[in-house]
């Protein structure tokens, strides 16, 4: 019976240890896409805009929420970026910040 306890604890470690680590390459990757878009928006604080991008993560699960922010800023900014290209920056960005914290 120890040995199915043992399993199943290990599962359950192991569970942890990915959604952690899935959760800290979404914000790092919400962190990039914030300050490329700050650079765009010719933001004076990027680093405070990037934050607001990785709040805006929290309103809905998924990435609906931090592409929603992204394109109604660059609409309200009068930026003409399509859809599929902040998409795509999403996609560079999330394999670029699962590289930097498999370097942590």
């Amino acid at each position: 019976m120890s040995g199915m306890s043992d399993r199943e604890k290990a599962f359950e470690n192991m569970f942890a240890h990915d959604e952690e680590l899935r959760f800290k390459v979404l914000a790092r990757r919400n962190l990039l896409v914030g300050l490329w878009a700050a650079g765009l928006l010719g933001k004076t604080d990027a680093h405070a805009y990037a934050r607001d991008v990785v709040v805006a993560d929290f309103i809905v699960a998924g990435d609906e929420d931090v592409f929603r922010k992204l394109r109604d800023d660059f609409a309200e900014a009068g930026l003409d970026i399509a859809d599929t290209d902040i998409r795509i920056k999403m996609v560079d960005l999330l394999n670029e910040a699962a590289r930097h914290v498999e370097n942590e």
